[in-house]
């Protein structure tokens, strides 16, 4: 299980496979890297070498008590691709995976050649979702309804009670699905990080320097999705942005798990406009 120290003494839980132009992928908070594994990974790696890794405080990585902003998040991706001497790979990050790419390209423009951001939150679109009538609460408890877990009135605006309660629900995808989870890493982050707060704090890219990120961005949501607004304001606002609006689902944030074709093919369309001399696989 191969995993690279960082100088905080966090050992970060690493994978890769593929061949070609490098490629990033980062995951979601409380997901690991095999989201990636269940079907993307597989759409890219024959005309890519693609890196995923845990995030501190999932999967393999070690989990600190402290250290989950996304000013932290970046630092660690950069001492790992230093240590796997990475120069400048395309970055693709779904959800706070999203947040960290963009939050990396911000920090080191020079260190990134384009990034695909999948359903991107960020800290500083915070107020558009900071309010009882989001649309993302009621989306969130419809679908934990239908699952057959009730959501009480007062807490359908609760982040931490339906984060618990979503981790009731068994696997929704995957070769697992239909089992149970086993929620004991993801309870233990909630419980014993400051991985809540920390992930919230808007550090070095507030909405102002949104217009900083001088990369090529390929903004991924669904048109189903609560992030609406986020995905409104990074289209109008960042440099180079191709805006990609996916079929709407069930959950709607979830794309690479509940489309990952659709979303791979996105995925390979922004890495070959980042890397013109790759070459598509033949068949």
């Amino acid at each position: 299980m191969p995993k690279v120290g960082l100088s905080s003494g966090v050992r970060i839980h690493y994978q890769r496979v593929g061949s070609g132009p490098d490629v990033v992928m980062i995951h979601g908070l409380t997901g690991n890297l095999a989201v990636w594994h269940l079907r993307i990974a597989s759409l890219l790696s024959d005309r890519f070498r693609i890196l995923t890794y845990d995030l501190r405080g999932h999967g393999h990585s070690d989990m600190p008590a402290t250290g989950y902003s996304l000013d932290q998040m970046a630092a660690d991706l950069l001492e790992l691709l230093d240590a796997l001497r990475i120069d400048r790979p395309s970055i693709v990050g779904h959800s706070f995976g999203a947040d960290t790419a963009l939050y990396f390209a911000h920090h080191h423009p020079d260190r990134v050649r384009a990034v695909v951001a999948i359903e991107a939150a960020l800290p500083a679109m915070m107020y558009l979702r900071n309010r009882e009538d989001w649309q993302g609460w009621a989306d969130w408890t419809d679908v934990l309804e239908r699952s057959g877990y009730p959501v009480p009135p007062e807490r359908r605006s609760d982040l931490d009670y339906l984060i618990r309660l979503s981790l009731q629900v068994p696997k929704k995808w995957g070769p697992l699905q239909g089992l149970p989870r086993d929620p004991t890493p993801f309870l233990r982050l909630l419980d014993h990080t400051t991985m809540v707060t920390e992930s919230e704090l808007i550090g070095g890219l507030p909405v102002e320097a949104i217009p900083e990120i001088r990369v090529p961005v390929t903004l991924v949501y669904c048109e189903s999705s609560a992030l609406l607004g986020t995905f409104d304001h990074l289209r109008q606002h960042l440099p180079e942005v191709h805006p990609v609006l996916l079929p709407r689902t069930e959950w709607g944030h979830f794309g690479p798990l509940e489309q990952p074709e659709q979303v791979g093919e996105q995925i390979v369309s922004a890495l070959e406009r980042a890397e013109p001399s790759a070459t598509p696989a033949q068949g």
